[in-house]
């Protein structure tokens, strides 16, 4: 069996890679790789923010590198980081005990939807305190993420929901994949309410995610008509429209993943300034993608450097203590985040974005509107009703419902072998 020798390439930040050993089955044969990590006590080595007068932006937010270089440090260290973790229960039940060397991806989904539950729950300026008690929301959001089986976004459900998409435990990830497999996860998250949308075809469709965060209108007649009957709710009869007050809100919020390929083995130059103007919106989640061999989690720009937190560094698995609080220090990066190059990510990338109010959503359709006539080319396209070329929406089905994830992942993943394993 002939195995990818990777090439282990350092940008603009300095790391103390370590070696370690994984093993997996490929093709039914078990094969040991190594995996690269960074040692997580080293942060000393880690090259400093620049000094540069250029505007650092991260998920929305402008900062100076010059004068607010400590309000850069605790907005990053603000932001959910997910890593590979050793010594969980194991997946299945007999699987894996340890993600590291394929669940690169999968982490970045988490941190991607971690944001979202931030933005949800906290909002977007709320800052970690270390050291300090934490608001039960923000406790309630990391136990959604901890590796055990019974936690909605854990690398337990991650995996084996993945079995659905075609994706056996310990098998690597493409963006679109955790994107299908976040959203159906989130079906299961009734405190969160989320509608995820995963725009199909570089094509986001308005009225579709309209429908989405608003079930209870009839578009077709403009009205709250979902139906002429009353139906039972919690015991009553009620009308349609007479929900229960935690149903009636205008809007579920929308977490908008966006799939892309930006370039065939490198990313268009075309696609440079619009990708940096989505890290500029109030409603960026970030991007996930990476290099062709390993993901990353991306945040914001500065000049020509995206800003990404790396998954690649192996910790122990945490279990919260009885009262659900538990050592948070390492699921938040307190170190200048890495950077890199955007001519150096991988044409396949997701873009998430989040909309709490349908006003949000109308603004981020105006902002991509602009992006879209300024120069560069648009990622995507934008649209008010589903175009008469694409699919049909009997295909694609892009509700929060589970039946059709198979057939999207054979009409649109074609990315996942980009994402490879890390081997000597």
């Amino acid at each position: 069996m002939k195995l990818i020798k990777s090439r282990i390439r350092l940008s603009s930040t300095k790391y103390a890679p370590v070696i370690g050993e994984a093993a997996s089955t490929v093709w039914g044969f078990v094969v040991k790789y190594a995996t690269l990590t960074y040692d997580s006590l080293r942060y000393g080595e880690i090259e400093d923010f620049p000094e540069t007068s250029d505007p650092v932006w991260i998920l929305g937010k402008q900062f100076s590198a010059l004068t607010e270089k400590d309000e850069i440090l605790a907005d990053v260290a603000s932001r959910l980081w997910f890593t590979y973790r050793k010594n969980f229960q194991p997946i299945g039940g007999t699987g894996p005990t340890s993600d590291t060397g394929w669940g690169c991806m999968l982490r970045c989904g988490q941190m991607i939807l971690g944001q979202a539950l931030i933005c949800r729950h906290l909002g977007r300026d709320w800052t970690w305190s270390p050291g300090q008690r934490q608001r039960a929301e923000y406790i309630s959001i990391l136990n959604a993420f901890i590796d055990k089986k019974d936690s909605y976004y854990s690398i337990h459900q991650i995996a084996q929901m993945g079995v659905g998409e075609g994706k056996s435990i310990g098998q690597w990830y493409g963006p679109n994949t955790v994107a299908q497999v976040l959203k159906k996860l989130a079906v299961f998250d009734s405190w969160s309410r989320l509608a995820v949308h995963v725009a199909m075809d570089n094509t986001v469709v308005i009225e579709e995610i309209k429908k989405l965060c608003m079930p209870w209108l009839d578009f077709d007649r403009g009205a709250c008509a979902a139906s002429e009957e009353p139906r039972e709710m919690n015991g009553d009869l009620e009308g349609a429209c007479a929900l229960a007050e935690e149903e009636t809100a205008l809007w579920k919020p929308l977490v908008l993943l966006i799939p892309l390929r930006l370039g065939l083995s490198d990313i268009n130059e075309a696609y440079f300034e619009p990708l940096k103007q989505c890290f500029m919106m109030p409603q960026s989640l970030g991007v996930i993608g990476g290099k062709p061999n390993s993901a990353h989690y991306f945040i914001g720009f500065v000049g020509h450097e995206l800003i990404y937190l790396d998954p690649h560094t192996t910790q122990p698995a945490v279990d919260p203590n009885e009262d659900g609080q538990f050592p948070d220090d390492s699921y938040h990066c307190q170190h200048p985040p890495c950077r890199m190059h955007i001519c150096e990510l991988d044409p396949s990338i997701a873009a998430g974005f989040f909309c709490q109010t349908e006003d949000d959503f109308d603004d981020w359709c105006a902002q991509i509107r602009k992006v879209s006539n300024c120069r560069g080319l648009p990622m995507f396209e934008l649209v008010e009703s589903q175009p008469s070329h694409l699919i049909t929406t009997d295909v694609l089905n892009l509700t929060p419902d589970f039946s059709d994830s198979d057939r999207l992942e054979r009409y649109f993943d074609s990315e996942d072998e980009e994402f490879e394993i890390l081997s000597l």
